[in-house]
């Protein structure tokens, strides 16, 4: 496998900068022959010549025009790189890759990651959405800045990560306005045989919902169920069943669903987190996130 000498690389675009190897010498603090000798050596690896005499000044060839290219590229990013790391502004939208788990609301998301980009920095927002294992997977190769579930992570989990509640949520039921109308009197017992639409087995609020039912001897005529919590809720503006969601975005799903609350189910609460790879949130992102989930979505 060939390797590229950086610092070789690190000197010939400073000489590349400067035009000549003395220039490139005092703002390297180095000798000429030091500098002249390591740009002998980067020309030899990748067997073509840089520069080529013009004057008194140094030129580059085409060669050294495309590899001028990539140099600039390279420490350009390693400065961005170092001032992401101080906190510095670097000018460019930051990457920010979120790992979504696939049974969370797609509106809760959308609310947890909004102070995300109200930030002054300019972010790049990157959504990833897959299984809880997968996505801690890629969080273990750094491929995620954050992951949002549903579900903690837990010891049996061979990835060491830490979970971060960004807080709870009542669990309410909705249905159209004839359903409402019809289901709304004697709620919750008013569940038993009502038409229902269930989230997908991978839910924790299928989970918790089914054992809730079983403990209060109410028994639903399931209609459906749906892995995708967006397909679900498109069913129930259809009439085709009532449906469980968190509370906290009712007015979201009300208006845009054109459904009605029709109660909120005692003692059922749906919880959510951040995980990450590090045990103190610094991602300045993840921070705006977790702020803003205590102290106002799910305050």
């Amino acid at each position: 496998m060939d390797w590229l000498n950086y610092h070789h690389l690190l000197y010939f675009w400073t000489v590349a900068r400067e035009g000549t190897i003395a220039r490139a010498g005092e703002k390297l603090h180095l000798g000429q022959p030091a500098i002249s000798t390591q740009l002998r050596r980067l020309e030899e690896s990748l067997g073509h010549k840089l520069f080529q005499k013009s004057g008194r000044t140094l030129e580059l060839t085409e060669t050294g025009r495309l590899i001028y290219r990539y140099a600039d590229e390279i420490f350009s990013l390693g400065h961005e790189m170092l001032d992401a790391i101080k906190g510095r502004p670097t000018g460019k939208p930051q990457r920010f890759v979120v790992g979504i788990v696939d049974v969370v609301p797609k509106l809760i998301a959308k609310r947890l990651l909004e102070p995300a980009l109200q930030l002054a920095e300019p972010l790049r927002l990157i959504c990833k959405e897959n299984s809880l294992e997968r996505l801690l997977a890629e969080l273990s190769l750094h491929n995620v800045d954050i992951v949002l579930s549903e579900t903690p992570v837990t010891g049996a989990m061979k990835f060491r990560a830490y979970n971060h509640l960004l807080g709870e949520s009542a669990v309410a039921v909705f249905g159209t306005k004839e359903l409402a109308r019809k289901y709304r009197k004697g709620f919750p017992k008013s569940l038993d045989g009502a038409p229902f639409l269930l989230q997908g087995r991978a839910s924790t609020l299928r989970r918790s919902l089914e054992t809730w039912l079983d403990a209060h001897g109410l028994r639903p005529l399931i209609r459906g169920e749906f892995d995708d919590s967006a397909l679900l809720k498109v069913f129930g503006q259809a009439g085709e069943g009532l449906f469980a969601s968190p509370s906290v975005i009712q007015d979201e799903i009300c208006r845009q669903h054109e459904v009605e609350v029709i109660g909120e189910l005692p003692s059922l609460s749906e919880h959510f987190y951040a995980i990450s790879a590090e045990r103190r949130i610094k991602h300045p992102a993840v921070v705006a996130i977790s702020n803003s989930a205590r102290s106002n979505i799910f305050a």
